[in-house]
């Protein structure tokens, strides 16, 4: 299935479903008809057989709510457990709600609002500060307090006529064709490296290496089977992409697409030689890469950026589910001490005045009677929280007020990320 696994609806917000509807956790012998109801939310497309069977291994059934109305299966909500890279480099345990989705006879009878309400207070219960979602649907999940914290930019890049321009150091890089199971292990060592490096990033737990080189036939789409170039210095493998090739041919030759899956290097110049590999595979002329990072060095090298066509797109969202405990996790890239009003009506024990006093070694945040500096709801803490959105962009959009002169600007510079964008580098 899609990234975005999290369907929904925008029906009654009452906390509660009805018509005679129950809400328990998933037993294993009912995930067949749970997954039913959830692809069926998305069109009712079938999945490969070895997609489906990856999916049911990694689902953590006491994560897992359904609803039901009798023997049928009206709604879906899982919650992996992840840890997230905040700020700082710390990993932080956040719930991963994936798998959302209600029938379409069920509609508007609150058992969206249910699932949300039921599994918020399950999320606070196992002590994971955050929760965080990619949606299909981005105005649904507002209102349960989750804020879009990262973006992704996606690319088709006339290869013909946008130029690499590398840097130095490129041409010590060897790169070699692996088959991708055969060089999993090294790839997710690259990865695990990355993830303290960049917020944003998932830890990847046992069985999620799998899903890297999934490669069903069905989804291809005419193209070939997933490919795979390995970089290497000295004997050590440096970084590596996961692609497939779509052949084409115009009135003028050979147009073949190159359909990028996954690039993570350890430096620029492994990372710049496998861009230049993509660049120049023979008898293509069109790159699409999907899901990149905002602040990725390719689109600086490449000679005209208009010939890629970027685009931004909304990635990861957040939910503080415990707004103490999430503030204190990650650190500050310059000094702040400020109050924070914080609004939140669905998790009304965040609500209140926090103080946050940190900076780039460390953090507290506590309950506080003193006047406050910056209101804003947890939806907009959310947002701010990787420290790809800024709170003064916030601001102008007029979902963060200003109560002490200045505070904004002291918490905005803190709240940066201090280095890298926040990236969610796959979805779940």
């Amino acid at each position: 299935m899609a990234n975005e696994r999290t369907s929904g609806t925008s029906g009654v917000t009452d906390g509660s479903a009805d018509f005679g509807t129950s809400l328990r956790t998933l037993e294993p012998d009912e995930w067949d008809k749970a997954y039913a109801t959830l692809l069926r939310a998305f069109g009712g497309v079938e999945e490969a057989p070895e997609e489906r069977e990856l999916w049911n291994a990694l689902t953590e059934f006491d994560r897992f709510l359904a609803v039901w109305d009798g023997d049928a299966c009206v709604g879906t909500a899982g919650a992996f457990s992840f840890r997230l890279t905040v700020p700082g480099g710390a990993s932080v345990p956040a719930a991963g709600v994936t798998m959302v989705s209600v029938a379409a006879t069920h509609r508007r009878r609150g058992v969206l609002t249910s699932m949300m309400r039921r599994q918020l207070d399950d999320v606070r219960s196992w002590g994971e500060p955050l929760a965080v979602l990619t949606a299909s649907e981005p105005a649904i999940y507002g209102r349960f307090g989750y804020g879009a914290a990262s973006f992704q930019v996606n690319a088709e890049i006339d290869t013909r006529r946008a130029g690499l321009s590398v840097p130095a150091g490129t041409d010590d890089v060897r790169l070699r064709y692996a088959a991708p199971a055969d060089v999993l292990d090294a790839c997710e060592a690259v990865y695990a490296r990355l993830v303290p490096r960049r917020p944003g990033m998932l830890e990847r737990r046992p069985g999620w290496e799998r899903l890297g080189v999934l490669d069903p036939e069905s989804d291809r789409d005419g193209a070939s089977p997933l490919q795979c170039v390995v970089a290497e210095r000295d004997g050590e493998t440096v970084g590596y992409a996961r692609f497939r090739v779509k052949p084409g041919w115009g009135p003028a030759g050979p147009d073949g697409t190159v359909i990028l899956s996954a690039l993570d290097a350890l430096d620029p110049a492994a990372d710049a030689a496998l861009w230049r590999f993509l660049f120049d595979i023979d008898l293509t002329s069109t790159l699409v890469a999907r899901g990149r990072p905002v602040d990725e060095g390719w689109q600086y090298m490449v000679s005209d950026v208009r010939r890629c066509r970027p685009t931004l797109r909304d990635a990861l969202y957040v939910r503080l589910v415990d707004v103490g405990a999430a503030l204190r996790a990650r650190t500050y890239q310059a000094p702040v001490d400020v109050v924070l009003e914080v609004e939140d009506a669905f998790c009304p024990w965040n609500t209140g005045r926090w103080r946050l006093s940190g900076d780039p070694k460390g953090a507290s945040c506590e309950r506080t009677e003193d006047a406050a500096d910056l209101a804003l709801s947890v939806r907009e803490l959310g947002a701010a929280y990787l420290g790809g959105v800024g709170l003064g962009a916030l601001a102008a959009a007029g979902r963060v007020r200003e109560v002490r002169q200045g505070a904004l600007a002291e918490a905005s510079l803190a709240f940066g990320s201090g280095g890298a964008a926040p990236w969610l580098p796959h979805g779940f």
